[in-house]
C-alpha cells in the first residue's frame, strides 16, 4: 500500500468541483449571511456570540484528540486573552488556557503569513511545559510517525507519515504553498474551503509535529478559510467532526491513499456547510438567550436567575442530562421543596420543558 506522499505526482493534488459546486455556493451565501446577521447585532450579544463559537472550537478540537477540558476554565482563558475579565482568572489546567490561546490568535493573525514560527508558536500554546515531546520542533528520530487503532498485538495502522528526514523539506514546501495560494498569491485559489481542504490534508498527511498535529491542522483550515474571506470566519469545524469523528478519519484515511482528492472536498465541504449553519443556530440561540431574560426579569429570582444562566452557558449542546431537582439544589444550596417549586414554576412561564417522570424528571431549555 502506498501513501500519496509516496507516489510520483506528490503534492500535485487533482480534483473536480463539478460535484460540490451548488455546497460552494451554498456556503458563500450562508457566511455571508452570517456576517451580516452579525453586524446588525448589538455589540454585547454580538461578543457572547463570538465567545460561544471560539469556546465550541476549543473544546470540540481537544475532544477529537481524546481530551476534555472543562468549559469554565476554556471560557475563562479565553476571555483573560481578550482582557475581558476585570481581574483575569487563574486557570491551573495549562491544556484549556493553551487551547484558548491558540483560537484566539488564529483569529487574530488570519491574514498574516503563515511561518514556521507561526507553527511553533501555537504547538508551544498546547504543549508548554512538556517535558515528554519536543515542543515547538518538528519531530525527529527514525521512529515512524504512524496513526494507529487497536489494543496491544491487533494494531490497525492507518496512515504512516513521511520520515523525520523529510520534514523539513516537505513543511518549508507546505508553507510556501500556502502562502503562494492566499488573496492576490502567486498561485490564488480563490475559493476559501477547496483551499482550506487541501490544506489540511497537506499538513496532516505531513504529519511535522511529534503531537497535536490535528489542533493544528483544524487551526490551519481556520486560517485558510478566513483569510480567503478576508476576515475570521465564524463558524466550528470541529464541533461538526466531533460529531462523527470515525467518519473524519476514514475520510481523511481515503484521500491519503491517492493524490486525486476530489471524495475529500466533497466530504469537507460538506462539514464546513454544516458548520456554517449550526453558527446561524448559535446567534439563534444567544438571542433566544437575551429575549428570555429580558422578557421575564421581573418575574424570575435569584436562584432561577442563576440557574438559567447555568444552562444557557452551555449552548445548543445543551446541560448534560437536563436540569433536575439534585442539581438545582447543588447550584443553589436550597431545599428540595423550593428546587421543585423554581423549576415548576418556569416550566409554568415556559422557559423550560419538562422530560421524563416521577424521580427522573429532567427539564430543558424550550426552544422560542
Amino acid at each position: 500500500m502506498q501513501y500519496n506522499w509516496e507516489l510520483s505526482n506528490w503534492p500535485d493534488f487533482t480534483f473536480s468541483t463539478k460535484e460540490i459546486e451548488h455546497f460552494l455556493y451554498d456556503f458563500a451565501q450562508e457566511t455571508g449571511e452570517v456576517n451580516a446577521l452579525l453586524k446588525s447585532l448589538p455589540e454585547e450579544i454580538r461578543q457572547e456570540t463570538l465567545l460561544e463559537m471560539i469556546l465550541s472550537e476549543a473544546i470540540k478540537t481537544s475532544e477529537i484528540e481524546g481530551e476534555f477540558l472543562s468549559r469554565k476554565d476554556v471560557m475563562s482563558s479565553i476571555k483573560n486573552n481578550l482582557g475581558l475579565n476585570k481581574t483575569p482568572d487563574i486557570i491551573k489546567d495549562k491544556r484549556a488556557s493553551g487551547i484558548a490561546d491558540l483560537m484566539i490568535d488564529v483569529r487574530n493573525t488570519f491574514s498574516d503569513v503563515l511561518s514556521k514560527e507561526t507553527l511553533r508558536n501555537w504547538h508551544n500554546y498546547l504543549f508548554a511545559g512538556s517535558k515528554h515531546i519536543n515542543v515547538g520542533g518538528w519531530r525527529e528520530g527514525n521512529n515512524p510517525m504512524q496513526v494507529v487503532s487497536g489494543s496491544l498485538g491487533k494494531e490497525e495502522i492507518h496512515f504512516e507519515a513521511p520520515p523525520s528526514n523529510r520534514v523539513v523539506g516537505e513543511m518549508n514546501a507546505f508553507i510556501t504553498w500556502f502562502n503562494e495560494t492566499k488573496p492576490r498569491g502567486a498561485k490564488e485559489i480563490k475559493d476559501p474551503l477547496i483551499r482550506a481542504a487541501i490544506a489540511h490534508l497537506y499538513f496532516e498527511t505531513i504529519h511535522p509535529f511529534e503531537d497535536g498535529n490535528g489542533r493544528i491542522g483544524r487551526a490551519i483550515a481556520e486560517k485558510a478559510i478566513s483569510q480567503t474571506l478576508g476576515r475570521p470566519v465564524m463558524l466550528s469545524l470541529s464541533k461538526i467532526i466531533e460529531s462523527n469523528k470515525a467518519a473524519y478519519y476514514q475520510a481523511l484515511k481515503a484521500a491519503q491513499r491517492s493524490n486525486e482528492i476530489s471524495e475529500w472536498l466533497k466530504y469537507f465541504v460538506d462539514i464546513a456547510l454544516q458548520a456554517q449553519l449550526d453558527a446561524k443556530q448559535t446567534i439563534d440561540f444567544t438571542l433566544r438567550k437575551i429575549k428570555v431574560f429580558d422578557l421575564f426579569k421581573e418575574k424570575l429570582n435569584d436562584r432561577q436567575k442563576k440557574v438559567l444562566q447555568k444552562m444557557y452557558s452551555f449552548g445548543l449542546d445543551g446541560f448534560e442530562g437536563g436540569m433536575t431537582a439534585k442539581k438545582y439544589i447543588s447550584l443553589t444550596k436550597i431545599s428540595k421543596a423550593t428546587a421543585t417549586r423554581d423549576l415548576h414554576e418556569l416550566e409554568s412561564l415556559g422557559i423550560l420543558v419538562a422530560f421524563g417522570a416521577g424521580r427522573n424528571v429532567h427539564y430543558k431549555i424550550k426552544e422560542f
